[in-house]
């Protein structure tokens, strides 16, 4: 007797498959023909998949655009400038409305995996608090880890070194950095080793802000890759962005990529942020920031895409949806052959789960029983429809559900029915 059973659904390899869940865990997959269950959801013809992961999210500064004003330039550094006015004027309370007002739409999504960014740049540490308390309310649902992140750098500002080991010591789960905001590129090198020494000394993970430039002389990912081979970091280290990498000679990337695939470092790039803030100050031909994705990935290099910002200081959309984030990669990355896009399906799911170091993910006996009904027969038809989430299920229970994406028509001579859903190859 399972509590909940899944009948039929198409899993991303392809296979069709019941899943029994029992608990929070997934107990059987496979024929379940004669199994009884306490709930039965019919996925017959739909996309089953474990939930969507963003490995790189700022939550602290969600949903809060217009406050106190609006990024009129567009570019990183105005959003950055903006960050700091609002920071002077928002609330504790404030940030967790805003912050569960997003995991709501997380949720929703079928987005149950949230790495975020929180600056430690604040002697109050009003966004340590605050998230804190935001990831204890989300436990059951949503697996949130944070990054001490020293937004306006770990040197250049003169608390940021002392606020980032205290939120560490509060409970905060990885080291964050953003050597190219320091004052020097000498500076930005040695915060890069002496943040990677606190996640060595503590048995933590990295994720650093890396290179998100145009200028391509921004090579502190090569010192990352460094640390993180000297240090014996492989496997937890994630380098975030690496947009200066899009502008880069081609014979020095040549030797930059082995030396990122040897070390083992996750990359992250956010072409949703990416492509609008860099480039800012290029008249023709206007580069689009985006990292070597497609070359990253031939190394055998973990690449996942992020989401980065909602509605904040940098970003003025976003709708918490990791299909999204995948659609616009694949354009930009111009990713589109079956296995590319496929690909980019797993940069959602699969490959920000390794990134996030996340424990019994997927759709085995064993896992942990969280998983998405979307509203398609594959992964290539669920990113080409930002697929309607039918039902989200979070550690065994159903948390959240959606009408397929129909329209009833009213045309002479034509179905009532329109589904934006096909098999290609057919009328």
């Amino acid at each position: 007797m399972f509590d909940l059973i899944v009948k039929g659904g198409t899993l991303p390899d392809g296979r069709v498959s019941d899943i029994g869940i029992l608990g929070d865990k997934i107990t059987a997959v496979g024929s379940l023909e004669t199994a009884e269950a306490g709930q039965l959801i019919d996925a017959t013809g739909d996309l089953v998949t474990p939930p969507f992961v963003d490995p790189h999210f700022h939550m602290d500064a969600t949903l809060s655009y217009g406050l106190p004003r609006i990024n009129a330039s567009g570019t990183l550094l105005e959003g950055i400038g903006l960050w700091g006015e609002l920071k002077q004027v928002m609330t504790q309370d404030d940030i967790i409305a805003r912050a569960l007002n997003y995991c709501d739409w997380a949720a929703s999504m079928g987005l149950l995996a949230i790495r975020s960014h929180v600056d430690t740049c604040d002697d109050r540490l009003l966004g340590v608090e605050a998230l804190l308390e935001v990831k204890e309310q989300v436990k059951d649902y949503i697996d949130l880890q944070l990054v001490a992140f020293p937004q306006d750098g770990f040197y250049r500002d003169p608390t940021a070194r002392e606020n980032t080991i205290r939120a560490l010591d509060m409970g905060v789960d990885v080291v964050g950095g953003i050597p190219h905001f320091e004052r020097t590129m000498a500076d930005g090198a040695a915060s890069v080793k002496e943040l990677c020494e606190i996640a060595a000394a503590r048995g933590l993970q990295v994720d650093m802000h890396c290179d998100e430039s145009d200028d391509p002389f921004s090579r502190h990912i090569e010192t990352l890759a460094h640390e993180t081979h000297r240090l014996g970091l492989q496997g937890r280290v994630a380098g975030s962005h690496l947009t200066s990498m899009h502008s880069m000679d081609n014979y020095y990337v040549s030797k930059l990529l082995p030396l990122i695939a040897k070390s083992e470092i996750n990359v992250i790039p956010n072409p949703l942020i990416n492509i609008v803030l860099q480039g800012r100050h290029d008249t023709f031909p206007k580069r689009r920031g985006l990292t070597r994705v497609k070359e990253m990935l031939a190394m055998g290099i973990n690449v996942g895409w992020g989401q980065d910002c909602v509605l904040d200081p940098w970003y003025s959309l976003g709708t918490a949806d990791m299909l999204d984030v995948a659609f616009m990669g694949l354009h930009v990355a111009q990713m589109t052959s079956p296995e590319e896009m496929q690909t980019c399906f797993d940069m959602v799911t699969v490959n920000n789960a390794k990134t996030m170091g996340l424990p019994d993910y997927g759709l085995h006996i064993g896992a942990k029983a969280s998983l998405v009904i979307l509203d398609a027969s594959n992964p290539i038809e669920a990113l080409r429809l930002r697929a309607a989430r039918l039902s989200v299920i979070a550690n065994g229970r159903v948390i959240s559900q959606s009408p397929r994406a129909n329209a009833t028509l009213s045309l002479p001579n034509r179905p009532k029915l329109s589904r934006r859903r096909h098999t290609p190859g057919t009328a």
